[in-house]
């Protein structure tokens, strides 16, 4: 309800959609495909709103209110209720319910995509939103300054076993390192398809994501490039994905690019613009599938050593995966500091990743 497009749709009498789709609340029609499932179980609201930790002084950001019920128990816990929300719709009724009451002077709701629109000052997000906007609301969120205390946000089960999977997991993946890096994540609660209404096809997960302070010093275009990389064939050695010509040509291209320029071999690390684009790690479209593992030949994939450039350039990657001790090591397996210390290799030896 917080992201995406919005279609506008023929006006369609009260009675007769209501009738004829049980997907109502107050007569308004939810849309799935608009990702408006909303929260029914006034238990599971409760047990949301007591896990977040709410303070009394706390200003709460939510995303996707829909028609209030989650709303309402937030401006009880809390100093005051920033609401983002898409659909017109549902603005109105959010508007209409608490118009007149004691919350209606703490509560502000913002008509937008929420993607697209720059959130104001908040301590705490607690939101039910869109599942086809959780990766790049995830690193939105990561990217706001100040820092927030931590968000507690209702995600696809699976999208949030990713999120919170660890070295050697089946669904360890770019995205856990991404996340991982910038934030500490908790799964709070799994969430069964029929607490909402319309119910989804999947069931759903509670996690709590708080913010680490202070946040790494690292280059993140840099950190992600590397990673995109090494997830490509997570179950491939290192060795083995930097031997590919695709890899090999994208980092020694990188390297040419530094030498003509004259830069130092750390100079992307010292760029602190670059350093802050938090919202480079949210790329991550291919987050819900697995990430490519085909068992194609890999020596079909190799770089021929028939030319001496190339020859010396491959052998000086390989060199810093040797030095490293992570030639036969396998992405899956790797943690954040593993990463990290790969990635200050490669640095030193004047090999870049963007």
């Amino acid at each position: 309800m917080a992201g995406g497009k919005m279609k506008k749709e023929k006006p369609r009498r009260g009675g007769e959609a209501a009738a004829g789709n049980p997907h109502y609340q107050g007569g308004i029609q939810f849309h799935k495909s608009k990702g408006q499932h909303i929260l029914r179980n006034p238990l599971l609201i409760d047990t949301i709103v007591q896990k977040s930790g709410i303070k009394s002084t706390d200003v709460i950001l939510e995303i996707g209110p829909g028609t209030g019920n989650l709303t309402k128990k937030l401006l009880e816990a809390g100093k005051s209720v920033i609401a983002v929300e898409l659909d017109p719709r549902m603005v109105l009724e959010l508007q209409r319910r608490f118009q007149g009451t004691p919350f209606s002077n703490r509560l502000k709701v913002i008509q937008g995509d929420v993607l697209k629109c720059d959130l104001p000052y908040f301590d705490i997000c607690v939101a039910n939103i869109p599942y086809q906007i959780s990766s790049p609301l995830t690193f939105k969120l990561l990217a706001h300054r100040p820092l927030f205390r931590c968000a507690v946000i209702m995600f696809q089960r699976e999208f949030a076993m990713r999120l919170v999977a660890q070295p050697g997991d089946t669904l360890y993946c770019r995205l856990s390192v991404n996340t991982q890096l910038l934030s500490r994540v908790s799964h709070l609660l799994k969430v069964g398809k029929n607490n909402f209404r319309p119910p989804p096809k999947v069931d759903s997960s509670v996690v709590r994501i708080e913010p680490r302070k202070p946040q790494p010093s690292v280059n993140f275009k840099e950190w992600d490039g590397l990673v995109r990389i090494c997830f490509n064939r997570k179950n491939k050695t290192l060795g083995s994905i930097f031997r590919q010509k695709s890899v090999l040509s994208l980092l020694e291209k990188n390297y040419k690019t530094l030498q003509a320029l004259q830069l130092p071999a750390n100079g992307a690390s010292e760029d602190a613009e670059m350093t802050l684009d938090v919202s480079a790690l949210g790329d991550t479209g291919e987050e819900m599938s697995m990430e490519i593992d085909d068992g194609a030949d890999e020596e079909e994939m190799e770089v021929e050593d028939g030319n001496t450039r190339r020859s010396e350039f491959k052998d000086k990657v390989l060199g810093v995966l040797k030095q490293g001790g992570f030639e036969e090591k396998r992405s899956s397996k790797l943690t954040q500091a593993d990463f990290m210390h790969l990635l200050s290799l490669f640095n030193r030896a004047g090999i870049h990743f963007s």
